[in-house]
């Protein structure tokens, strides 16, 4: 008789059944990469998670404005529409045509982030919303191709971009954020004062990452 079979009681012999410890031990080994994928996504970089991401998530959702109440024009005078950009990321920043150094420091941040997105860079729109018509030195207009720079009306630009509680949306207090608008065309983030280009840029990765749109 086989050392590895064994006799019932009626006599005949019967293997013993095998161990499924193995299989558990290779099925739970296959499991684990996808599991914490899961656990990663869902606890540190799912929008908007408490503690995770540096700006501040703008809550309730503000959709971007129809043209026609949100009025932009590009420097030769054209309408611009910013909801054309649907289906991409959109950072968003406003300042006066002039564009001292921090507007400068803005468009400088906005412009590497998009830069260092590699694959992703496609997925990257850059706005600025110019507040006055004070006319943009041609210096800062080659410094930042690739930005829409278009002029709007502060009030208008003020009923959309959201500030912090208590401030009064002034051409002054909307030059300090830096925003995020998501692919489907709603404000999502709104980055502190002085922003920390690598943790706004950590954001941004992590949001893209993260996403299947856009």
């Amino acid at each position: 008789m086989s050392e590895s079979s064994v006799r019932n009681a009626s006599g005949a012999a019967v293997r013993p059944r095998r161990s499924l410890f193995a299989l558990y031990a290779v099925l739970a080994i296959c499991a684990a990469p996808v599991l914490v994928a899961a656990l990663v996504y869902f606890l540190e970089w799912r929008p908007g998670s408490a503690g995770t991401n540096y700006g501040d998530l703008v809550e309730p959702q503000r959709p971007v404005p129809p043209a026609e109440q949100l009025r932009l024009t590009d420097l030769d005078g054209s309408p611009f529409d910013l909801g054309s950009l649907n289906g991409k990321w959109v950072m968003v920043a406003a300042h006066g045509g002039d564009c001292g150094d921090e507007c400068a420091k803005k468009l400088y941040i906005m412009r590497q982030t998009h830069a260092s997105t590699g694959k992703n860079v496609g997925r990257i729109e850059r706005v600025w919303l110019i507040l006055d018509d004070e006319p943009v030195p041609t210096m800062v207009i080659r410094a930042y191709e690739g930005t829409h720079m278009v002029r709007a009306r502060a009030e208008q630009v003020g009923r959309f971009l959201a500030l912090p509680p208590g401030v009064d949306a002034t051409p002054a207090a909307l030059s300090q954020h830096i925003w995020l608008i998501d692919p489907r065309n709603n404000l999502m983030l709104r980055f502190p004062e002085n922003p920390d280009p690598l943790r706004l840029r950590d954001d941004i990765g992590k949001l893209l990452h993260a996403s299947r749109i856009g």
